[in-house]
């Protein structure tokens, strides 16, 4: 990686944001030079954020990603949302409690860091920071 790296997308609050996030973050992060782990620990956490973000967020939902050429080499993932919503979204409200909570697992499992912020315009952010040397 170069220099400092950016890429923005508004997703649907829908159940289809995770496909389709994933999908348009594949080619940016193998453009960055990830390799396929790191390419496939990043969609999993990309998943795991804008699940949470459309079953227990408001709209909108908005995926940003940044790589720095520092000496770290990191891919920082954030996934910004309007804020807690009342009740669970779609089909997620339907599923058994089992079938719930290990999302936060896995990021830790999966990160460097990660946490949650209120971002310059008013959103929440969930973000993550892993590994990209």
């Amino acid at each position: 990686m170069d220099d400092r790296r950016d890429f923005g997308l508004l997703l649907d609050h829908s159940p289809m944001a995770q496909a389709t996030a994933r999908h348009a973050a594949r080619p940016v992060l193998a453009d960055w030079g990830l390799d396929e782990q790191q390419i496939y620990d990043a969609l999993l956490v990309i998943s795991e954020l804008v699940t949470n973000a459309v079953t227990h967020a408001l709209p909108p939902v908005v995926l940003h990603l940044h790589a720095t050429a520092d000496t770290a080499g990191r891919v920082q993932i954030h996934v910004s949302d309007g804020g807690p919503q009342p009740t669970p979204f779609g089909w997620a409200a339907s599923r058994p409690a089992s079938e719930h909570g290990r999302g936060t697992a896995i990021v830790s499992a999966l990160t460097n860091d990660a946490g949650t912020d209120l971002d310059t315009d008013g959103l929440i952010d969930h973000w993550a920071d892993l590994d990209a040397a």
